[in-house]
């Protein structure tokens, strides 16, 4: 395929599409609900401001948390002051929408009334706010006991300004920042992203009136900026120069995805640049057939987490496997692969979760792919969304050679928020599920 093709292709897979809409409804129902109760308005869809990355327009497919303001009548200002002010007042905000959801998961999240919606997976985070002359905002901080500033609208501004100078690429870009931190799971947030990709622009106009056919060149050059960024705690968000907070360190995946950026480029137009793009950006990245594939005698059983759950990753997971063998010490795969260790035949493999910042309750699923001309021999590329053998565990056995892969994922609210996988370099073997797995 041609890069324009390609990226045209992936640009079109990551649009909210028909989300949009849905979307528009909750909000707009959640407004007429508030308005009802603070202004005695029936009907009334106004004093609402869609913020975060569906306010800045550069959300993608799956987006599951959703950011509204709700500005407050200045004439209650006064009712909410002292340090119980805010938690009263998104108190109240919670009750007027539990009336209305009363079988939603509804509950105030020190700024904001976060309303949980079960039947599409969305997330709304309600923030009450009293806007300011000047356009900014004053929201509620239950931990602060006091109320904070804001200024949105100047990071939407921003967005929109950087968007126009570089022909719609700021936000193309953008878009692409998130598919690769689902993919990969970086736990960043959409603020972050915007930011970065804002910054990347402001060092570089080579890329202002770049057509997709020069996407690959701007994906690798953005991933080398990205990678060789200082490691810090915070940056000033893009307009409103305020704080913004760094989750995880993200440099050492965005060396690899800029590693993964110089291969596909090399690799031109052959179908296998695309699977290299596709480990960049995921499943929304087209696959090329080959003539050999066309003909292929396996089964390509490889199934993909996006298929069963919107992907939305924000917080992080790690795996590792326990490798045994009868007579010998257990051994971590990670520190095998670190000294160089070759993983052979007839090894139990125990693979688990080692550190998740997820808030249980949560679900894990789990994907072992087989990969290699011994895999596709006997057909047994494997590659299906399974269950945990045990708690927080995926039990294996390595069974023949190449280089395959198991990933794992966290499931919360219907929503794949962390994702983590490991490389397993089998010599003479591949992985097998142990019986009665």
């Amino acid at each position: 395929m041609k890069t324009s093709e390609t990226f045209d292709a992936l640009l079109n897979n990551l649009k909210v599409g028909e989300t949009a809409t849905t979307v528009a409804a909750r909000r707009d129902e959640i407004a007429k609900v508030l308005n009802k109760n603070f202004r005695s308005k029936d009907g009334c869809t106004d004093y609402k401001l869609m913020v975060g990355s569906f306010g800045r327009h550069t959300a993608i497919k799956g987006v599951s948390d959703l950011d509204m303001i709700f500005i407050l009548p200045p004439r209650v200002r006064s009712n909410y002051d002292g340090e119980r002010g805010p938690r009263r007042m998104l108190e109240r905000v919670k009750d007027a929408l539990t009336d209305r959801y009363p079988n939603t998961d509804i509950r105030v999240d020190q700024c904001v009334v976060r309303v949980q919606f079960t039947f599409n997976a969305f997330k709304f985070e309600v923030q009450p706010a009293f806007e300011n002359a000047d356009g900014s905002f004053e929201y509620p901080d239950t931990k602060a006991e006091g109320w904070k500033a804001t200024k949105p609208r100047e990071e939407i501004t921003a967005t929109k300004e950087c968007n126009d100078r570089t022909s719609t690429n700021m936000r193309h870009l953008a878009r692409m920042a998130r598919a690769w931190k689902n993919e990969n799971g970086v736990s960043m947030g959409g603020l972050l992203i915007d930011t970065l990709v804002y910054n990347f622009f402001a060092q570089t106009d080579d890329y202002n009136s770049a057509g997709t056919g020069s996407f690959d060149r701007m994906a690798r050059d953005f991933f080398k900026f990205f990678k060789d960024e200082p490691e810090q705690d915070y940056y000033l968000a893009l307009g409103s120069r305020q704080r913004v907070h760094v989750k995880a360190k993200f440099q050492s995946k965005a060396k690899k995805a800029y590693n993964r950026c110089v291969e596909a480029i090399d690799l031109g137009g052959k179908s296998s640049a695309n699977k290299k793009w596709r480990e960049v950006f995921g499943t929304s990245i087209p696959l090329a057939k080959s003539a050999s594939e066309a003909s292929r005698s396996f089964r390509d059983t490889e199934e993909f987490i996006e298929n069963d759950f919107p992907v939305d990753v924000s917080e992080t997971v790690s795996i590792d496997c326990e490798v045994t063998q009868n007579g010998f010490r257990p051994t971590w795969l990670r520190a095998m692969r670190r000294d160089r260790m070759l993983l052979k035949a007839d090894k139990s493999l125990k693979f688990k979760v080692t550190s998740c910042s997820v808030a249980e309750p949560y679900s894990l699923k789990w994907k072992v792919l087989n990969r290699g001309p011994e895999a596709e021999r006997r057909d047994m590329v494997r590659g299906q969304i399974v269950d945990s053998s045990g708690r927080g565990t995926r039990v294996e056995r390595s069974d023949f050679k190449g280089e395959h892969v198991v990933e794992c994922y966290v499931v919360k609210n219907g929503i794949v928020v962390a994702r983590d996988r490991i490389d397993v370099p089998i010599s003479n073997t591949s992985v097998r599920r142990e019986p009665g797995s």
